[in-house]
């Protein structure tokens, strides 16, 4: 892989994973966290520039629907889970 392509693919990973987090829902958040490393992970030894390529417009158009989903899922207010009650609390 070109370091230029390891650069977009990191970046692109990130952005991912920090709008991902963004998400008011704890089951969507943690779904949307877990599909993006998976993915990820599962093509990391993708080498093929035709198939990379793909994989990437693939990844900008999560991108943008994990964006969409965000801004939609804060017009509406949600309840908390259970479990996002327990969170870690920062000191």
């Amino acid at each position: 892989m070109a370091a230029s392509s390891r650069t977009q693919v990191l970046s692109l990973y990130r952005l991912l994973l920090k709008e991902s987090k963004k998400f008011p829902s704890y089951n969507y958040r943690t779904y949307a966290l877990r599909r993006v490393r998976d993915a990820f992970r599962e093509n990391q030894t993708v080498e093929d520039p035709q198939m990379l390529e793909a994989l990437l417009t693939r990844a900008r158009d999560s991108l943008a629907l994990i964006q969409r989903q965000v801004s939609i899922g804060k017009m509406y207010e949600i309840q908390k889970t259970v479990v996002e009650h327990g969170e870690k609390k920062t000191i």
